[in-house]
C-alpha cells in the first residue's frame, strides 16, 4: 500500500484543506408585519383567528399564535375566501390549506389574477398538476412570493434539467428548506457546473442534487476546497464514492472530522488504517463517537474479532448492535452450542450476510431442532440456554 499513501497525512489534509463555512442556503429575510390603519377597514385579532378557525380549518391555538403575527381587515374577507377557493380548485385538501395558511398566512392576502395564478398555470404546465402541485408549494410555502420570470421559472426548468421529473424535484425540495428559494443562479449553478468540470459524471451530480441538495448550497469555495481536499485523499471525480466523500467533507466542520479521526485511531485504528478505509467507505467520519466505540468494542470484546478485521470492513460500523450484531451473535452462539454451526463460515460473512440469506440458512432452517431460535433472533424471546 505504499505507493498509495498520500503525500500529506489525513489529518494534514483536513486542517490545511478543508474550509469550514456555513450554509449558503439562508432563509430569506422574515416579511415586515402587517400595519394597522387608519382608514375605515377595520382589523382586530378576533375577526383574523375566527376567519383562520372557520374558513382555513387552523386549530384555535395556531390561529390565536398566527393572529398575533398576521390581521386580516374586513376589506381583505372576499379576496381571502376568493384564494381559499382558489386552492381548491388546484387540488388543495382542507389539510393542505390549513398547514400552506399556518406556514405564509400573507397567501391569503394575494391577489390571483396579478400573482398567484400565472405561477399556479406555470407549475401545472411544466408537470406539477394534481396532487404534486400542493406538494410542490407545501415544500416551501415561499415559492410563492417570489418573481415567476426571474426567479421560478428559470429555477425550476433548470432543477428539471439535471433531476429529470417533477416528482425528484419535490423529494429533493422536501430535504432542503430552502432550495426552490435560494439564490440558485449564484449557489447551485455554480457548484453544479463546478463538479461536472471536474468529471463528475451528470448521473452522479444528479444523485447528490436529489439525495443530499444542501451540499449544493453551500458557498463556491467551500465545495472548491472540498472536492480538493476529496482528490487530495486520493479519490478522483469519477469515481462512485466521491460524491459520498465529498457529502461527508461538505456536512462536518473541520473540527468535527478531526475529533472522529481521534476516536478512531483511540479503538485501535492508524491515521493510514483510517485513510483506506475512508476510502473505501467515506462514512466513517459520519458516525458518532458513541456508536464507533460501542460497535468496536461489541465486536472485538464479545464477537472476538480481531480490529484488523473491522478496520478491513468498515461496514460493520454501520451495523445496529441491537438490531443486527447482537442477534446474529446469539443464533451463532446457540448454533454452537448445539454443534450445528459449519466451522467453515466466517463470522465476517455471518455478519454482512443479507437479512434474507440468513433468515434461511440460520434460524428457519433450525426452528424445530434448537426451539425458540426465531424469539432469540427477533428478540422477543429469553436467550436460549447453551449446553455446556
Amino acid at each position: 500500500m505504499a505507493a498509495n499513501k498520500p503525500s500529506r497525512s489525513l489529518l494534514s489534509l483536513l486542517q490545511k484543506r478543508f474550509l469550514s463555512t456555513s450554509s449558503a442556503a439562508l432563509s430569506p429575510p422574515a416579511a415586515p408585519l402587517p400595519t394597522s390603519s387608519s382608514s375605515s377597514s377595520s382589523s382586530s385579532p378576533s375577526l383574523t383567528v375566527q376567519f383562520l378557525v372557520n374558513s382555513c380549518g387552523l386549530t384555535s391555538k395556531s390561529a390565536l399564535s398566527v393572529s398575533k403575527k398576521f390581521q386580516i381587515r374586513e376589506n381583505n374577507l372576499q379576496n381571502s375566501q376568493s384564494v381559499l377557493q382558489f386552492l381548491k380548485a388546484h387540488d388543495f385538501s382542507e389539510t393542505h390549506i390549513s398547514n400552506l395558511i399556518e406556514k405564509r398566512p400573507k397567501t391569503l392576502l394575494r391577489k390571483i389574477e396579478d400573482n398567484l395564478k400565472g405561477k399556479f398555470d406555470f407549475f401545472i404546465e411544466n408537470g406539477f398538476a394534481g396532487q404534486l402541485l400542493p406538494q410542490l408549494i407545501l415544500s416551501n410555502p415561499l415559492i410563492l412570493e417570489r418573481a415567476l420570470d426571474s426567479h421560478i421559472k428559470p429555477s425550476l426548468l433548470y432543477f428539471k434539467s439535471i433531476l429529470g421529473t417533477s416528482e425528484k424535484i419535490i423529494a429533493a425540495s422536501k430535504r432542503s428548506l430552502f432550495l426552490l428559494t435560494c439564490d440558485w443562479n449564484s449557489i447551485v449553478l455554480p457548484n453544479i457546473d463546478f463538479l461536472i468540470k471536474e468529471g463528475v459524471p451528470v448521473d452522479r451530480v444528479a444523485k447528490l442534487f436529489l439525495f443530499h441538495p444542501q451540499v449544493l448550497q453551500r458557498k463556491h469555495d467551500r465545495m472548491i476546497y472540498a472536492v480538493n481536499t476529496v482528490k487530495d485523499l486520493g479519490l478522483e471525480p469519477e469515481v462512485s464514492l466521491f460524491i459520498y466523500a465529498l457529502t461527508t467533507m461538505m456536512q462536518s466542520s473541520e473540527s468535527t472530522l478531526k475529533k472522529k479521526v481521534e476516536v478512531l485511531k483511540s479503538v485501535g485504528w492508524t491515521e493510514e488504517e483510517i485513510f483506506r478505509a475512508f476510502k473505501q467507505d467515506p462514512a466513517i467520519l459520519r458516525f458518532s463517537e458513541e456508536k464507533i466505540r460501542s460497535v468496536m468494542d461489541f465486536l472485538v470484546n464479545t464477537v472476538g474479532l480481531r480490529p484488523q478485521t473491522i478496520i478491513a470492513n468498515p461496514l460493520f460500523l454501520h451495523y445496529s448492535i441491537n438490531k443486527r450484531l447482537r442477534p446474529r451473535y446469539n443464533v451463532l452462539k446457540a448454533l454452537e452450542s448445539k454443534k450445528l454451526f459449519d466451522e467453515g463460515v466466517s463470522i465476517r460473512s455471518l455478519l454482512k450476510m443479507t437479512e434474507k440469506k440468513f433468515m434461511k440458512n440460520y434460524v428457519a432452517k433450525y426452528e424445530h431442532s434448537v426451539p425458540g431460535i426465531l424469539d432469540t433472533y427477533e428478540g422477543t424471546g429469553k436467550p436460549i440456554k447453551l449446553d455446556t
